[in-house]
C-alpha cells in the first residue's frame, strides 16, 4: 500500500498541476503583465500568506532565479509554524483589523502590487489585506481556491472572500479539506497539495513577468545562486541598484 499511495498522490499532484497550467493560463498571463507593468513603472511587488499559505509567498523572495524585487509582507506570528503555540497563527488570521494596522506601518504604497495567498479565502486578515491594499491604490493578485467560496461560509464581517477584493484571481484548484489520499486505517483524510500547486502558479507568475519584461527592452533584476562562482557579487550589484526597491536586504 506504501508505494501505491505515494503513486496516488504523485498522480494527483500532476493532474492538479496540469489543470492549472490549462485551466489558469490567462489569470497568469494577466497576473504576470501586472507585475511587469510595476516593476517598469518603478513599483515594488509584494507577497503575502499567513500559515502555510505564506509557503508559496516565501517561495518567490530571495531566491536563485528569481526576480530580485519581489518583498514579503510578514505579519508577526503569522509567517509560519514556527511561532509557539502553533495555533496563534490560525487564530490571528481572524483577527479583524490587523491588515490596516500592518500596511500602515509596511513600505507599500500606489503602484505596487501585492499578491495574497489564501488557500480558503475567508478568514478576515487575508480578505482585507485586499480591501486595504487596494484602497491603498495597490493592485492585488489573489491566490485561493475557488471551491472555498462555494462550500464555506465567510469569516469576515462584509460576508465576502479574498476572490471579491483582488483585480487577478489565480485559482489552485484544491478541494475542501486540502487532502488528496485516503485509506483504511487513516481516520482522516491525508496528502495536502496546496503548497506544490500555489508553489508552482506563484513561480509561473514570475516566470511571465520576467518574460514580459525582456520582450519589452526592459532588463529584469534577476537573482544568481549564492552557490555558483560569482553569484555574492552579483547579487550585491543587484541590491545596490535596487536598494529603494528590495525591503529584505537592509
Amino acid at each position: 500500500m506504501t508505494a501505491e499511495l505515494a503513486g496516488r498522490y504523485f498522480d494527483a499532484a500532476m493532474e492538479l498541476l496540469r489543470r492549472a497550467r490549462d485551466e489558469e493560463a490567462d489569470a497568469v498571463a494577466a497576473a504576470g503583465a501586472m507585475i511587469a507593468d510595476s516593476v517598469r513603472a518603478g513599483g515594488r511587488i509584494f507577497a503575502f500568506g499567513a500559515g502555510h499559505s505564506s509557503l508559496p509567498a516565501q517561495d518567490v523572495v530571495y531566491r536563485a532565479g528569481g526576480l530580485a524585487l519581489m518583498n514579503l509582507l510578514a505579519v508577526p506570528g503569522t509567517v509560519g509554524v514556527d511561532v509557539r503555540p502553533a495555533v496563534l497563527g490560525s487564530a490571528l488570521e481572524r483577527v479583524n483589523g490587523l491588515a490596516a494596522v500592518v500596511l500602515e506601518s509596511s513600505p507599500v504604497g500606489p503602484g505596487d502590487v501585492l499578491i495574497v495567498i489564501s488557500l480558503s479565502g475567508r478568514n478576515a486578515l487575508p480578505v482585507e489585506m485586499a480591501m486595504e491594499a487596494r484602497q491603498r491604490g495597490l493592485k492585488v493578485i489573489g491566490l485561493t481556491s475557488m471551491a472555498y467560496p462555494a462550500a464555506t461560509t465567510s469569516r469576515h464581517a462584509s460576508g465576502t472572500f479574498l476572490k471579491d477584493h483582488c483585480d487577478v484571481v489565480l485559482d489552485n484548484k484544491i478541494a475542501v479539506g486540502d487532502a488528496e489520499l485516503s485509506a483504511d486505517g487513516v481516520p482522516a483524510p491525508f496528502g495536502p497539495a496546496s503548497t506544490v500547486v500555489s508553489c508552482a502558479l506563484m513561480q509561473a507568475v514570475v516566470a511571465t513577468a520576467v518574460a514580459t519584461l525582456a520582450e519589452d527592452g526592459v532588463t529584469p533584476p534577476m537573482l544568481r545562486s549564492g552557490n555558483v562562482d560569482g553569484g555574492h557579487d552579483w547579487n550585491r550589484r543587484v541590491f545596490t541598484e535596487y536598494g529603494d526597491r528590495i525591503h529584505y536586504h537592509h
